[in-house]
């Protein structure tokens, strides 16, 4: 089960996990999980009326200054489940009425989630699965496990390397998420919803808006109108807050400025994106800690 060479994500450690060995996520031998349930604050063809039934995993592939997940995502609390336990986390979700399965940071636990989802699938017990990524991830995992995923929610973050080592720690953030679009637009193409607005497959691209880097959320716009097309479903999220260590780092430790906000709403305006939704400037970010509330189209609410 576990990799005894992990080169899951674009780091490719190389390390023996099913031995004990850990690598840069710190990820072992058992899938951790921090906390699940339904989430009603995600993008409303994902939450819906009954919520996403949502899986934050422990561990991630980047060490963002500004996550706000940082507990489990960097300090890796959580509590360890063999393929049966997060089988039932699956079937539980389903017995509440869930819209999906919203896995959250899932890379370093693709073969676990992978077994588990056709555990539950061989009862009869299915939902659509959303892959919930920073976008950083390697074209020829995502290739291996195509089978598994019904919707990407993908972020583009950056659009300049020193920008992702700066913010994430992952020098080569871009190349490697742009090419894992792609890969991913070639999968699942555009979204699409059944009779009740619920997604049901496809492509969503979520860009968070930084302080200081609104520029780059325009060049992945104009990177995205030149090589997926401008009918790809946007999320447009303004609810950047200096959470973890970006509290005493420039430009991390201040909000979105109007100016920036208006500058990535008018590049999508221009470009002509007319799928998705724009995140309201004044929306102040959750207690939740991640999702948000939306309206569709590029008005903003």
């Amino acid at each position: 089960m576990a990799p005894e060479k992990c080169e899951l994500c674009p780091r490719r450690c190389g390390v023996n996990r099913a031995a004990g060995e850990t690598g840069y996520c710190r990820a072992g031998a058992e899938s951790e999980i921090f906390r699940y349930g339904a989430h009603h604050g995600e993008e409303p063809s994902i939450s819906m009326t009954r919520g996403s039934g949502t899986v934050f995993f422990s561990r991630c592939t980047m060490k963002c200054l500004y996550c706000q997940n940082f507990p489990w995502s960097q300090e890796g609390k959580g509590e360890r489940y063999r393929v049966e336990a997060l089988a039932g986390i699956f079937r539980e979700l389903h017995r509440q009425g869930c819209h999906n399965w919203n896995l959250v940071s899932p890379t370093p636990w693709l073969p676990w989630i992978r077994d588990a989802v056709k555990s539950v699938k061989r009862d009869g017990v299915s939902l659509p699965v959303v892959y919930n990524t920073s976008g950083f991830e390697r074209v020829e995992i995502l290739a291996e496990y195509e089978g598994l995923t019904d919707i990407y929610l993908a972020d583009l973050r950056y659009s300049r390397s020193e920008s992702a080592k700066a913010g994430s720690d992952a020098a080569g953030y871009v190349e490697a998420a742009r090419a894992a679009f792609l890969e991913m637009w070639r999968q699942k193409g555009p979204l699409k919803a059944g009779a009740d607005g619920a997604a049901t497959s496809g492509t969503i691209c979520r860009m968070l808006i930084l302080p200081g880097l609104a520029n780059e959320v325009v060049e992945n716009l104009e990177w995205l109108a030149e090589h997926v097309g401008t009918g790809v479903a946007i999320s447009l999220m303004s609810q950047y807050v200096p959470a973890h260590r970006a509290a005493t780092r420039l430009p991390w430790n201040r909000s979105v400025t109007r100016v920036e906000y208006d500058l990535a709403v008018e590049a999508m305006e221009r470009l002509g994106f007319v799928n998705g939704w724009v995140q309201d400037f004044e929306r102040t970010a959750p207690k939740e800690l991640v999702g948000f509330e939306m309206k569709s189209g590029l008005g903003r609410t």
